[in-house]
């Protein structure tokens, strides 16, 4: 069973910065693509970033480009999102997910991933 938890959200003041973690257990391979969404207060999911086996990063939201940065521990199966100069606009639920195909395009639409994790609540105070 495959099974990803999140970590590292929390209350921030605009200009912070948070580095949130996504473990996966139950695989011992790491050909999958590991990838972040968020939904905030009252809005749809959207994606944010994503990261393929072969370490190949895709963003989605424009607003984070240049913001937020994406990487992954092989050896510990653990995908990271640093998200540096934050804004309230960045309050949101962050939630890791999981596409076990093997490809080297993240996909950016969320039916793609099979295994989601409960996700970590991001809130950015101004």
């Amino acid at each position: 069973q495959v099974q990803l938890v999140e970590s590292g959200g929390g209350l921030v003041q605009a200009g912070g910065s948070l580095r949130l973690s996504c473990t996966v257990s139950g695989r011992t391979w790491t050909t999958y693509t590991l990838g972040w969404f968020r939904r905030a207060p009252a809005k749809r999911r959207e994606f944010v970033s994503a990261i393929s086996g072969s370490g190949r990063a895709i963003y989605g939201v424009e607003a984070v480009k240049g913001r937020f940065i994406i990487s992954r521990d092989y050896a510990n199966h653990t995908a990271y999102l640093q998200m540096n100069s934050l804004e309230p606009e960045d309050t949101a639920v962050y939630c890791c997910a999981a596409d076990l195909t093997f490809s080297d395009h993240p996909p950016t639409d969320d039916t793609s991933y099979q295994y989601w994790g409960q996700g970590t609540l991001v809130t950015v105070s101004s």
